[in-house]
């Protein structure tokens, strides 16, 4: 059964439109208050934001230029760190509620901030630095840059910090010296997360292979190896008061070990919308906090793993507006998915805008990355965040027949179907787990592709062979063939590839990833035909818009246009957020974006013709935000 609801601008039906009640986007982190009953937060909408656990008010402190990933309060409660995609750091004065100083100095996304105390703290950036800071003037004081990738995670305690990545290794680090005291790895998975327990002396890692890995930060020994989760891990903090190990992961599971026997002690309710990399424990170690992909806040009660709170508007329409994907017919009708697990079908031409339904699956609404909708077969196609497979019947304005696979290969990032002779109908879909799953016209899984080490971000399907190319988070850019033989390993990037795309004529991709660079390449030969520089912020998605023009979107909101035959770069901004995907309707180009908008664009001059709204992401209230 699928559940069809009204479709309406969600922001204005908040209790005001210039009240801050959730956030407009995920919630990226929840750090508690020391001593109090508040909260701070971070999102995807840019904002900061102020949550009272006791009453449920939530205010806004104000806005950064870009989502946050990122907020730390330190031990006295009296300051906040959020670490920003806008390359920054602001300082937060919390008894003001102001932003005290900026600190600059990274030139890519800040990840992760600890405060060593008072006057110090450390921050880390996938621009795969580490800066140590003085808080009381904003300088930077040292610079260490022997990370080899993306620094994603940095804990502090005494005179130690702690920091792990993309280069698959956990550090130990002197606060005074800089100097690498300690390195554990690389291992043979990235390390998103590390924490410390201060009282038995043991570094904690969280590996993309589902294991705990536990260290004595005293001898640098291998304490304990726990086979925890059965997806990547993205979040493993300590209790501070015994020591006990929180972990979640993308198996959807959050679950602590005790401290001091590294058994299973409990098990967290499930609350589909959280978001993993969220969550923290209270000062006091009796509750644990995360955020939702919703915007909202939850709280647990550590001892017993039941879900107590949600703080944050719950009386206008759930879920958020950030649009993922959309797929789209050369006539304008569209399928697109969204953060709030929603599938929506909408009519975006140059003459005419409307949503036609919005339709919630019958297991409740999980996020949703990946969409097609195929109109040859007239069905629609939509992964989930919790592993899971979707296909509907497209009936006019209508969703019917659900049907769903669990894949059991991590979130699900990209769908593709085929008209190929012989796999006509079939679908092939890109995992975090490294898999691309081939999803037979009847349903069933035939095949996993397992030739990336990393999540496959994406994938396209050659128009007229039988070949696929996909890129990933290993930076790996291949081509193999339907039945799964590997044919081609183009020269890939040095970084996170987000996306790739096939040109109309089927002879070239072009992928685009966080190295900062377009890279075009024969598909028959892998020949390099072209490597641009597109600046330094971020891109996210790509599309042919014919053999000689590329379209780039990237983080920040811009589209950037490149002319392969001059190789000529030009940007327009379209967006307050950033551009989740490109694709193709008919003559024109469709742009999605995590501000609540999908754009309908020119093809010649890339000008916004027509615009369909989901929701305000960001508040206009004049003196707040920044």
């Amino acid at each position: 059964m699928i559940v069809e609801s009204a479709v309406t601008d969600v922001q204005s039906q908040a209790p005001s439109s210039q009240r801050f009640s959730r956030h407009r986007g995920p919630v990226t982190c929840v750090a508690a208050i020391p001593n109090t009953r508040l909260a701070v937060s971070s999102g995807y909408d840019g904002a900061v934001g102020l949550f009272n656990l006791e009453t449920g008010v939530v205010d806004l402190l104000g806005y950064h230029g870009h989502l946050v990933n990122r907020i730390t309060v330190n031990r006295e409660g009296t300051h906040a760190a959020s670490t920003s995609s806008d390359y920054d750091i602001y300082l937060w004065d919390l008894k003001t509620r102001g932003v005290e100083r900026v600190l600059r100095g990274h030139s890519d996304d800040v990840e992760d901030f600890a405060f060593v105390d008072r006057r110090t703290g450390v921050s880390v950036s996938r621009d795969q630095r580490i800066m140590i800071w003085d808080l009381g003037t904003g300088a930077i004081t040292r610079v260490i840059e022997e990370h080899e990738k993306d620094v994603l995670s940095v804990v502090a305690a005494g005179d130690c910090f702690f920091t792990s990545g993309d280069d698959m290794t956990l550090r130990q680090w002197d606060v005074n010296t800089g100097r690498m005291m300690r390195k554990w790895g690389p291992f043979e998975h990235e390390t998103d997360t590390c924490a410390i327990d201060t009282l038995l002396q043991r570094a904690v890692l969280g590996c993309d292979d589902g294991v705990i890995r536990i260290f004595s930060t005293r001898t640098g020994e291998l304490v304990k190896e726990i086979p925890a989760h059965s997806s990547g891990i993205k979040k493993v903090c300590t209790s501070p008061a015994n020591g006990d190990i929180l972990s979640a992961a993308y198996d959807q599971r959050i679950r602590i070990w005790d401290a001091q026997t590294l058994e299973p002690k409990i098990e967290l309710a499930r609350a589909a919308t959280t978001w993993e990399r969220s969550l923290n424990w209270s000062p006091d170690g009796a509750s644990i906090l995360a955020g939702t992909f919703d915007g909202t806040v939850l709280v647990w009660d550590a001892a017993t793993g039941r879900l107590s709170q949600q703080v944050g508007d719950q009386k206008s329409a759930p879920g958020n507006a950030c649009f993922n994907e959309a797929s789209a017919t050369p006539a304008g009708d569209m399928a697109v998915v969204s953060d709030d697990g929603y599938i929506r079908l909408a009519k975006l031409t140059a003459g005419a805008s409307a949503w036609r339904g919005q339709f919630e699956p019958s297991s409740g609404r999980v996020l949703m990355n990946a969409v097609t909708l195929d109109s040859e077969t007239r069905r629609v196609f939509t992964g989930t965040h919790d592993h899971r497979l979707m296909i509907f019947d497209w009936k006019a304005d209508a969703l019917v027949n659900e049907r769903v696979l669990a894949l059991g290969e991590g979130p699900i990032n990209s769908i593709r179907v085929t008209h190929n002779p012989g796999f006509d109908g079939d679908a092939f879909v890109a995992c975090y787990s490294g898999a691309v799953v081939h999803v037979t016209r009847a349903g069933a899984i035939k095949n996993k592709i397992r030739h990336h080490e990393g999540a496959v971000k994406a994938l396209r399907i050659h128009p007229t062979q039988p070949l696929g190319v996909s890129c990933s988070a290993d930076g790996l850019l291949l081509s193999w063939s339907l039945d799964g033989e590997l044919l081609q390993r183009f020269p890939g990037h040095t970084a996170i590839v987000d996306d790739v795309d096939i040109d109309p004529t089927g002879k070239m991709i072009a992928s685009a990833g966080r190295d900062f660079v377009l890279k075009v390449h024969s598909i028959a030969g892998g020949e390099l035909l072209h490597a641009i520089r597109l600046g330094r912020r971020s891109p996210k998605s790509v599309c042919f818009l014919d053999e000689k023009t590329v379209v780039v979107g990237d983080y920040w909101g811009a589209l950037i246009r490149i002319d392969l035959e001059h190789e000529k770069v030009s940007r327009i901004q379209i967006a307050r957020n950033g551009i989740s995907s490109l694709s193709r309707s008919g003559d024109a180009l469709v742009a999605t974006s995590y501000d609540g908008s999908i754009y309908l664009l020119r093809a010649s001059d890339l000008e916004v013709i027509n615009t369909l709204v989901g929701m305000t992401q960001r508040l206009q209230v004049n003196g707040s935000g920044h």
